[in-house]
């Protein structure tokens, strides 16, 4: 029943480190982590916990992991001495098998810094007959290109 309840406390600590660290989700604090998830740890061997858990989802986001890759990963940091425990990675592979779509969105666009392409609409038109001339045959093409910023109102 520990082994369950400390995986369940590992997902919801995850969960907390993305809604903090991806989505920029500001409600989710250290503190409340800590108290929710926690509170029967000490301070600082949560503190080791949080950074502990919080470089591995960094290297595995900023590496975008595969499922091969993250398996390869977390194999290496169970064997680490003062590593994962195997319940731990289990923990982190489930975790990322359901987040990696959305944290990957997420680091993309905070990255942009810069206008991007919203709508793109284009049409060819082609003027065939006109008063003074008989037959024109000029095509005109007309594209329309939108940029902005996600969130933007147009």
């Amino acid at each position: 029943m520990a082994e369950l309840d400390a995986s369940k406390s590992l997902s919801g600590l995850l969960n907390g480190l993305a809604q903090c660290v991806y989505y920029n989700n500001p409600d989710i604090t250290e503190e409340l982590l800590k108290n929710e998830l926690y509170p029967d740890l000490p301070q600082e061997e949560f503190r080791v916990l949080l950074e502990k858990m919080k470089g591995l989802l960094k290297s595995i986001s900023s590496a975008d992991m595969d499922v091969n890759q993250l398996e390869a990963f977390l194999t290496a940091q169970t064997k680490r001495q003062g590593g994962l425990s195997g319940e731990q990675a289990a923990v982190l592979s489930k975790f990322w098998k359901n987040h990696k779509s959305k944290i990957r969105e997420s680091l993309v666009q905070q990255s942009r810094w810069e206008n991007s392409l919203r709508g793109l609409s284009w049409r060819v038109d082609l003027q065939t007959q006109s008063r003074h001339a008989e037959q024109v045959n000029s095509p005109v093409a007309v594209v329309e290109l939108e940029l902005g910023r996600r969130g933007q109102v147009k």
